[in-house]
């Protein structure tokens, strides 16, 4: 392991906004993140498969009376994320280095607010689909830790993992697609549902002039 990862890591394990193993916090919060970690009952937002949290940062900026999670299992992007949130003097906004799929470890039923998952992993593979992020074990999963009514948003510039996603919500029960495009810079009424925040993934993306898809959607209640 390179030293500027050690280090990174080393600043890790002292950043009380990072949740991560090792820490006493972790696996601890569950129904507690409010309470404990935030401290006030303002509504909390949680990124999937944050990355260098370009996006959890910036809507933590834009939106100072709620709170934002950033969630990745690379303790290096956390890093990169954490320290942008420190360097623009965020107060509302943490990190929790674990996998997607031990959600329900971490956050109790209807706690979250909302769920963003931005430009995620495509799992192109046949073979890989149960790891794609709205497959319907991880749908399961959203279902049960965001409260009633909370709302899931999709960025990608994936064609497949788009068309996947939108055919595995009409064939759930409950679910309810709210907006949709296929090419979110040429719908601007839809801007102001999915955030014109842009990460590098995305720029990158505009300038080769790949469209951004977006889709909003509802779970519906646990039953």
């Amino acid at each position: 392991m390179s030293r500027s990862k050690l280090r990174r890591f080393a600043a890790n394990a002292e950043r009380e906004t990072i949740v991560e193993p090792g820490k006493a916090t972790y696996e601890q919060l569950a129904g507690r993140w409010h309470a404990d970690f935030f401290k006030n009952d303002h509504p909390i937002t949680l990124e999937v498969g944050c990355g260098k949290g370009e996006y959890t940062v910036g809507l933590a900026a834009r939106y100072p009376a709620r709170n934002f999670l950033g969630l990745d299992i690379k303790g290096d992007r956390i890093w990169k994320g954490s320290t942008l949130a420190l360097e623009q003097g965020l107060s509302n906004v943490g990190w929790l280095r674990t996998r997607a799929h031990e959600l329900a470890a971490h956050f109790a039923p209807g706690e979250l607010h909302e769920i963003w998952i931005t430009f995620p992993d495509p799992r192109p593979r046949d073979r890989d689909i149960k790891r794609r992020l709205t497959y319907p074990r991880f749908l399961d999963l959203y279902q049960r830790v965001l409260r009633p009514g909370g709302r899931l948003h999709l960025k990608t510039d994936n064609a497949d993992l788009f068309d996947y996603t939108l055919e595995t919500l009409r064939q759930r029960p409950g679910a309810t697609i709210i907006a949709q495009t296929r090419d979110l810079y040429a719908t601007p009424e839809l801007l102001p549902h999915a955030e014109d925040i842009q990460t590098t993934f995305e720029r990158k993306y505009r300038e080769q002039g790949v469209p951004i898809k977006y889709v909003q959607f509802e779970l519906g209640e646990v039953k």
